[in-house]
């Protein structure tokens, strides 16, 4: 049998899944777990306050904001949970390395759960309804939102087969789907805490890789010199690509507002040109560069039709913007001269006031992409 190799954090992760939800079971006064006591103060409603969160008492145990990611209500979650963990954790975890992997899981697990926490507060302080305060709140609902945000990024066009290559879809639809999906139950079956988890865990997930988390130069791999950039501002990973093609512009103007909101009440700071350009060359690279599959992160994905595919439309766009603003500097260049001055000769207006530019021929070296 072959050995399943698993890093470090991703073993252990998987394997406080596997422990903590069984404990949880035991530990619950449901059916037959506990059968002599009849009103047990271990747990509140369904989960257990020390292990999971239970708003109304779970305050006094600090540490459950970050351990009930690892406690599930349920067999379904735990097994959604813990082929989410095996397959993205192996993956991001040798991809990013343990120490940024770390830090990843650490936000999207704790921010999230200490959002709905408040969230439920605040909602028992307007409707006064002390079911607010007994709903259990746990589950590896925001890790899963995280890890498909995380994909979104590093292979966006890679193509997940279903069902033996019955359903195939690319890799930046999942988190839209999973978003809607988890709405479409929140709503209908009262899933609700599933459904801020969702949503939570996917705005924490793409702030931190948007605007703070630190990644080697992709473009400078080779030279050796160590360069970094900070979150990433590649046109592709904006807010408005998360979402269907047909509701990127009111999406686009939506984020936009926020975003400048935020700018001015100084929360994040805006990108310049330079980090734009910057994170579409390493889009690009990471794009060029043929990463492994999700499925299989020790194989190389290689350049095939996807990655090609990408790289062609985004080589397209940078020649386009590039055509335009070589046409506006142009026109700048070409502005009337004063009455006064002496007409120019022909020779001269040729190479002083016109601009030609040929787009790249296929036959030449690809050029990163700004």
């Amino acid at each position: 049998m072959a050995r399943i190799n698993l890093p470090p954090l991703t073993r252990s992760l998987l394997a406080s899944v596997v422990i903590f939800t069984f404990l949880n079971a035991l530990l619950r006064p449901q059916g037959n777990w506990v059968e002599k006591v009849e009103k047990p103060i271990t747990s509140v409603g369904n989960g257990v306050p020390y292990l999971a969160i239970v708003p109304g008492v779970s305050i006094i145990y600090p540490w459950v904001f970050l351990l009930a990611t690892v406690v599930e209500q349920n067999i379904l979650g735990l097994l959604v949970t813990g082929l989410t963990v095996f397959y993205g954790g192996r993956y991001l975890e040798r991809a990013w390395g343990s120490t940024e992997f770390t830090k990843f899981i650490l936000f999207v697990s704790m921010i999230p759960n200490i959002l709905s926490f408040l969230l439920y507060v605040f909602g028992f302080v307007l409707s006064k309804n002390a079911a607010t305060l007994t709903t259990t709140i746990s589950g590896g609902i925001a890790i899963q939102a995280g890890f498909l945000v995380s994909f979104k990024q590093l292979v966006p066009e890679h193509t997940v087969a279903i069902a033996k290559g019955i359903i195939r879809m690319r890799v930046k639809h999942f988190p839209a789907i999973f978003l809607l999906a988890n709405t479409i139950s929140g709503v209908a079956l009262g899933t609700e805490t599933a459904m801020f988890l969702a949503w939570f865990g996917f705005f924490t997930a793409w702030v931190y890789l948007r605007f703070y988390r630190i990644s080697p130069s992709l473009s400078s791999a080779a030279t050796g010199d160590g360069s970094v950039i900070k979150g990433d501002a590649s046109d592709t990973f904006a807010f408005a690509y998360f979402f269907p093609e047909p509701i990127h512009t009111p999406v686009a103007k939506l984020a936009d507002h926020v975003y400048n909101t935020l700018i001015t009440l100084k929360v994040c700071t805006p990108f310049s040109a330079e980090d734009i350009d910057a994170g579409n060359e390493q889009a690009s690279a990471r794009a060029e560069g043929g990463l492994p599959s999700i499925m299989n992160p020790n194989g190389r994905g290689g350049r095939g039709g996807a990655t090609r595919a990408e790289a062609e439309r985004r080589r397209a766009v940078a020649l386009k913007a590039l055509d335009q603003r070589l046409h506006a500097a142009a026109n700048r260049v070409q502005a009337p001269a004063p009455a006064a001055a002496p007409a120019a000769s022909a020779g001269s207006s040729n190479m002083l006031g016109e601009t030609n530019y040929e787009p790249e021929r296929h036959d030449e070296p690809e050029r990163p992409v700004s």
